[in-house]
């Protein structure tokens, strides 16, 4: 089996371009399994990975729950709502008494930007971020690509637009990384107030109109604003940002090309995308959530590969 050149799955930034398509040729196999009757394989039998989410999540806990149980590992969840970090516990203490239980993988979902990393340093278990802050969320920006791959055969020379709150997306940023060593062309759009001041040094075309992006792109990614991560007002009203940033199924009508439709989820209906849009046949949100299963497999099973 080859390897990753990784030992951890912190972020898109530290990966090859081979690392990815590593990732993505295993990920085609255990697509294959987890569309068979018979769903499990016992590939991680002997392996205990720890869920610990700081945040919360929907679709990435069940996402990567999902894939370890397909690869009969040993699961154990742990949620800071029923924790001792309720009494003050620091992260450190906190994993180090996971993994006293004897656990060979964390994936871990933290609101601090860089938590993965220091806890890389600390533990000897192999770390996977499942999203920190609003730095970087590897495993969905794979799925994506993977995405892409299978929906338009490849991604180098495609379009790829990522529309919405650039500022406050961890998703943008492992996207970015992601689709640029893949050797596709990248636009971020949004309004001037959500997209940072540094993005154009990542190598990104920038624009501001919606309906120009859509107009040279092969694939729109759209984002959710993140509400929960704004401390100031950033646009005067949902509804304003709907009206000039919101994408419905008359303006993809109006475009003389077909696109492809994604979204990360969850989508704030009618805000960025209308039902009319994410429910359309440009859209390939549902495949997005099916491919995370068979990429998190893929991560997992890589990952304790390097063992």
């Amino acid at each position: 089996m080859s390897k990753l050149s990784q030992r951890h799955l912190l972020g898109i930034k530290n990966l090859t371009r081979q690392d990815l398509e590593l990732i993505f040729e295993t990920a085609d196999n255990f697509k294959d399994v987890i569309n068979r009757p018979i769903k499990k394989v016992p590939s991680l039998r002997d392996v205990t990975i720890a869920n610990v989410f700081f945040e919360n999540s929907t679709r990435t806990r069940l996402s990567f729950e999902l894939a370890e149980k397909r690869l009969s590992a040993d699961v154990v969840n742990f949620s800071t709502s029923t924790s001792s970090v309720k009494k003050g516990e620091t992260l450190l203490d906190t994993v180090n008494n996971i993994l006293a239980m004897k656990v060979d993988m964390v994936v871990m979902r933290h609101a601090s930007v860089g938590a993965p990393h220091f806890l890389a340093k600390h533990i000897k278990a192999n770390i996977i971020n499942a999203g920190d802050g609003t730095h970087e969320h590897p495993t969905q920006a794979l799925l994506d690509s993977f995405s892409i791959r299978e929906k338009l055969g490849a991604v180098e020379g495609k379009k790829i637009a990522i529309i919405g709150d650039i500022l406050h997306s961890r998703v943008a940023l492992s996207n970015i990384f992601a689709l640029k060593k893949l050797g596709a062309e990248v636009m971020v759009c949004g309004p001037p107030t959500l997209l940072p001041k540094y993005i154009s040094s990542l190598g990104v075309m920038v624009e501001w109109d919606v309906k120009k992006a859509l107009a040279w792109c092969d694939v729109a990614n759209v984002l959710r604003i993140q509400l929960e991560r704004q401390q100031i007002k950033y646009f005067p009203s949902l509804r304003e940002y709907s009206l000039y940033y919101g994408i419905n199924k008359n303006i993809l009508d109006d475009l003389k090309k077909e696109i492809v439709l994604m979204h990360p989820g969850p989508i704030n209906r009618g805000v960025e995308l209308t039902s009319d849009a994410a429910d359309s046949h440009h859209s390939i949100i549902l495949d997005q959530v099916e491919n995370g299963v068979a990429i998190r497999m893929a991560v997992l099973y890589l990952l304790a590969g390097a063992n």
